[in-house]
């Protein structure tokens, strides 16, 4: 009993130390980065890709059947043939997540460089200016003046 107590005094200090909170302020806003990002991606991104290129970059729909159940006389289409439980080889579906991966890294990566120059400027903006070179020397005098 006095081991249990133990234990959950432990795990307590554990789940309160600031690096586990902390951890999971990151994940909470992490995911809800995650879904700005997605819908930046997907709803502002991708119709301007697609309007570039002159069509749908969504090759969702493209596969290639391996094998259809016995008697499947339904729709062609990727979600009724996935749920009538035919073998698709979906090319297209990885076609397109890879595509989205790779744009959504691209606006990613400018969205830390355009928040690290944001950064770097306030950095610099906060910096005291150098003191002069005449300064630093009178104060070394006066520092030997007083020893």
């Amino acid at each position: 009993m006095k081991e249990s107590r133990g234990i959950f005094k432990e795990f307590r200090e554990f789940a309160v130390r600031g690096n586990v909170v902390d951890l999971a302020i990151g994940v909470i806003v992490g995911a809800a980065f995650g879904k700005i990002v997605d819908s930046l991606v997907k709803d502002i991104v991708m119709p301007v890709v697609n309007f570039l290129v002159g069509g749908s970059m969504d090759f969702s729909n493209k596969f290639l059947v391996l094998s259809r159940p016995a008697g499947y006389v339904g729709p062609e289409t990727y979600a009724d043939l996935t749920k009538a439980g035919a073998t698709i080889f979906a090319w297209g579906n990885f076609l397109t997540i890879v595509i989205n991966f790779i744009l959504l890294a691209f606006v990613i990566f400018w969205m830390v460089k355009a928040i690290n120059t944001a950064r770097k400027k306030m950095d610099l903006e906060a910096a005291p200016p150098p003191v002069p070179e005449n300064v630093l020397l009178l104060r070394e005098i006066r520092d030997s003046l007083k020893k």
